[in-house]
């Protein structure tokens, strides 16, 4: 790998070296680099449209990196990625996207990635966002996940897109059975021109599953984003759904929660907060010596932290 795509690893998966344990990475469409372990299987589908990801049961502290990164324009890279974390397991995924693009074509890439987490199953998953370059060429991302949790899984969904993706969409699907928990944090950032739009289904279809989903974004400049959240009890369960944004200059951001109780005991809540920059906050921190640009990023750092 050059160094570009050495800092795209960097970037979106933390990585220096190859890392320990199991790991897929995919570069420009192919893969660069695979090692498996004895928990943990990682197989070429027939048609090479991507991985399947085979984790046994029982297995614990272990992880898996499956980055893909994009340093060529013009490329469109699509790949179709199944996970199969069997019964017992505690173990984090790292996955994220990172796009160099320096011509005039758009570059994209869609990850279709589908979790079956297996009964008392525990799976970390975390995916980072990134583009950069100088180029006139958009970077589009639009990832979808579809999760099956089993009975008392549970799973934490942490999603990241700071920098450089000029279009998005982020579709997830999951459905929980009894006593499966599920956590998303989403975190957005958008500039300039750019659109993101957030889709999350959750049918919580087992008594006592539960599930958290937050969302936590900043629109600047021109930028458009759109969260859509729905949540659907269908038995005696809990749902809890929550969009929180800043938003600055001439952006606009659209919020809507959707909750739908099929059950007497479906206890589901929505909230929603869309606003500017507090000016009293920006005063504090001017009054420190920061300028406003300064006080302004802070601020927002500490939003999105």
């Amino acid at each position: 790998m050059d160094q570009i795509e050495k800092n795209l690893l960097e970037a979106v998966a933390d990585l220096h070296t190859m890392p320990d344990g199991a790991y897929n990475i995919r570069e420009n469409g192919k893969l660069a680099a695979r090692n498996t372990t004895a928990n943990v299987d990682i197989v070429t589908k027939a048609d090479g449209s991507g991985i399947d990801i085979i984790i046994k049961p029982g297995t614990k502290n272990e992880s898996v990196h499956i980055p893909v990164i994009l340093s060529e324009t013009g490329l469109h890279d699509l790949v179709y990625n199944d996970f199969y974390v069997g019964d017992d397991c505690d173990v984090t995924i790292i996955a994220g996207c990172g796009i160099h693009n320096c011509g005039t074509q758009e570059t994209a890439h869609d990850g279709i990635h589908s979790f079956h987490l297996g009964k008392n199953a525990k799976l970390r998953y975390v995916e980072k966002h990134y583009g950069e370059g100088d180029g006139t060429g958009e970077n589009i991302m639009n990832p979808t996940t579809v999760v099956e949790l089993g009975e008392k899984a549970h799973m934490e969904m942490e999603t990241t897109q700071i920098k450089g993706i000029d279009s998005t969409k982020r579709v997830t699907r999951a459905a929980l059975a009894a006593g499966a928990s599920l956590v998303i944090r989403e975190k957005i950032m958008t500039h300039g021109n750019q659109y993101a739009e957030t889709d999350f289904t959750v049918d919580l279809n087992g008594e006592g599953s539960s599930a958290n989903v937050v969302s936590r974004s900043v629109a600047k400049d021109h930028s458009k984003q759109k969260f859509l959240s729905r949540v659907n009890g269908n038995t005696a369960c809990s749902g809890h759904t929550e969009c929180d944004a800043i938003i600055m200059d001439e952006a606009s951001v659209c919020a809507i929660p959707e909750l739908t109780a099929n059950n007497i005991d479906a206890a589901l809540i929505h909230e929603a907060a869309i606003g500017k920059i507090a000016g009293e906050q920006l005063v504090k921190l001017m009054t420190l010596g920061l300028s406003e640009k300064e006080a302004e990023e802070q601020i927002v750092n500490g939003f999105l932290k």
